[in-house]
């Protein structure tokens, strides 16, 4: 499995961008993908997550980004977007999509280790 990130970009305070996620590859029937952010000097964070399930696609959130940010999945199979809006300076970080093999229900994955296969990044900058 390949995952392509794209999108990223600088905007200022207050604006919007959406992230691409494009999986290719072979996956398994249920599957997760997250978005993960890491600032400089800083852990990798939990953004969040969606399921490709029988049971839907129950999207999930970090909590400093709640209500600001929204998971989608496209269309087409295996893309993902992450809409972004209200950015902060604060979210300024590399942004990375991860899919993750299997997603059980009632399950929710937030940890770096959670998930098989990693994109490359896109920065992103929030200017004040």
């Amino acid at each position: 499995v390949q995952l392509q990130a794209s999108g990223g970009g600088l905007v200022q305070a207050g604006g919007s961008l959406r992230l691409s996620c494009a999986a290719s590859g072979r996956t398994t029937s249920s599957y997760v993908v997250g978005w993960f952010r890491q600032a400089p000097g800083k852990e990798r964070e939990f953004v969040a997550a969606i399921n490709w399930s029988p049971w839907g696609d129950n999207p999930y959130y970090s909590e400093a980004i709640e209500g600001r940010f929204t998971i989608s999945r496209g269309n087409g199979k295996k893309t993902v977007f992450l809409q972004m809006g209200s950015l902060k300076p604060e979210d300024t970080a590399v942004y990375y999509c991860a899919l993750r093999l299997s997603a059980g229900k009632g399950l929710y994955y937030r940890g770096t280790a959670h998930y098989n296969y990693w994109g490359q990044g896109t920065q992103v900058t929030v200017s004040s």
